[in-house]
This record gives structure tokens, C-alpha cells and sequence, in this order.
């Protein structure tokens, strides 16, 4: 199963606590983070990169269904 990883541009400040948590699934592009992969494996650390985002500018959907942020 793979799960859909997204970063609102319009939302993102760059903090690179998603790049922290998760080095091979975020990359902190100038201005901007974004994912290095659009689908990936079922991998905790990405919800965990989604809860922690200060701007809330991630998501990650399995499918149409939202996985994360958790609430």
C-alpha cells in the first residue's frame, strides 16, 4: 500500500522540521519544502512530519482518506 504525500507551498515556511524528522521523504527547497517522492511506503514518520509542521502544510492521504496531520 502507498500513501500520497503533499506540501502546500501557499502554507509552507520552510521550518525543516519535516526534512529533520524525515530526510529521505522531505527536502527543504529555498523558499519551500517539498516531498522527494509524490507516493510513498506506509511510513510513520511521515504523519509524524504532517503533526509536527508548525504551518500545517503537509498532508498524507491513503487514498481519498486523510491520514494526516492526526488530529
Amino acid at each position: 500500500m502507498t500513501w500520497e504525500v503533499e506540501i502546500d507551498p501557499q502554507q509552507c515556511i520552510a521550518s525543516g522540521s519535516c526534512a529533520a524528522i524525515a530526510p529521505d521523504l522531505f527536502v527543504v527547497d529555498g523558499a519551500h519544502a517539498r516531498p522527494l517522492r509524490d507516493r510513498i511506503e506506509e511510513d510513520e514518520r511521515a504523519l509524524d512530519a504532517a503533526d509536527v509542521c508548525p504551518a500545517m502544510a503537509i498532508t498524507v492521504r491513503d487514498g481519498a482518506k486523510v491520514l494526516g496531520p492526526r488530529p
